[in-house]
C-alpha cells in the first residue's frame, strides 16, 4: 500500500518541490539572476536593462537587483525544501495534514499563477507553473478520491486507498 502512496499522491508533489528547489537555486547562483526571465522582465519595465543601468544615478542598481534575487532565490528555494521535507511518509498518513497540505500548495501554486498573469504574462515561467498545477491536481484528485471513498472509521478498503 506504500508503494500507491508514493506513486499517485507523493510523487506529483515530489516533482513541483524538486523543480521549485532548482528554481531557487538557479536565483542563487547566476551572476546576473533578473537574466533568467529577461525579455518578461525588459516587458513589465518598458526598458532593456543595459539602458536602465546606462542612466545617471543607477551605479548600483546591478548590485541591489542581485541582492533582491538572491532573497527571492533563498525563500523560493527555502519553500521547495520544506516541501520535500514535509512530504515524507510519517506526516503524509495524517489526513488532517495530508488536507492542509494540499490546501497551502494549492494557494501557493494558483496565486504565484495569477500573479504571473498580472505583473510578467510572457515569462517562460508560467509555463512550468501550468505543469506544477497539473500535477498537483492529480495529486490532489487522487487524495479527494480516497478520502470521499474513505469517510468511515473502518479501514479503508477502496482500490485507491495508499494510505492503510
Amino acid at each position: 500500500m506504500e508503494n500507491k502512496l508514493n506513486r499517485f499522491v507523493k510523487y506529483p508533489i515530489l516533482v513541483i518541490a524538486a523543480v521549485i528547489s532548482i528554481s531557487g537555486i538557479r536565483w542563487l547562483v547566476s551572476s546576473e539572476p533578473w537574466i533568467l526571465d529577461q525579455l518578461a522582465n525588459e516587458e513589465r519595465l518598458a526598458t532593456t536593462f543595459n539602458e536602465l543601468f546606462l542612466i545617471e544615478g543607477n551605479d548600483t542598481l546591478a548590485a541591489y537587483l542581485k541582492q533582491i534575487y538572491r532573497f527571492l532565490g533563498l525563500y523560493v528555494f527555502g519553500t521547495g525544501l520544506m516541501l520535500i521535507v514535509f512530504a515524507c511518509n510519517k506526516f503524509f498518513k495524517e489526513k488532517s495534514f495530508r488536507k492542509k497540505y494540499l490546501l497551502v500548495l494549492g494557494i501557493l501554486l494558483f496565486t504565484n499563477i495569477l500573479l504571473a498573469y498580472f505583473w510578467i504574462p510572457s515569462s517562460h515561467f508560467i509555463y512550468i507553473m501550468w505543469g506544477a498545477i497539473l500535477l498537483y491536481l492529480i495529486s490532489l484528485y487522487l487524495s479527494l478520491i480516497h478520502i470521499w471513498r474513505c469517510r468511515r472509521r473502518l479501514r479503508c478498503r477502496s482500490r485507491w486507498s495508499p494510505y492503510h
